[in-house]
């Protein structure tokens, strides 16, 4: 995505709880984002699909040249 080479991002929430397990972060180490919600809906009066357009802010892009937000050490 910091690249710049993803133009939507499709997020589908299941409502459940997840109390033992789901404690590892999706985006550890990605670069910061602006979400622009562009469309949603309702799959089967629970699941939600949420569609994005992100941005990459711009205190991200200078991180991501100095080698921070990477994930890498």
């Amino acid at each position: 995505m910091a690249a710049g080479l993803v133009d939507r991002l499709q997020v589908t929430l299941f409502p459940v709880i997840t109390g033992q397990t789901g404690l590892d972060p999706i985006f550890q180490g990605a670069a910061d984002f602006d979400l622009e919600l562009v469309e949603n809906r309702t799959l089967d009066g629970h699941i939600q699909e949420l569609i994005y357009r992100p941005t990459l802010l711009p205190h991200s892009e200078q991180e991501r040249s100095a080698g921070h937000g990477t994930g890498r050490a």
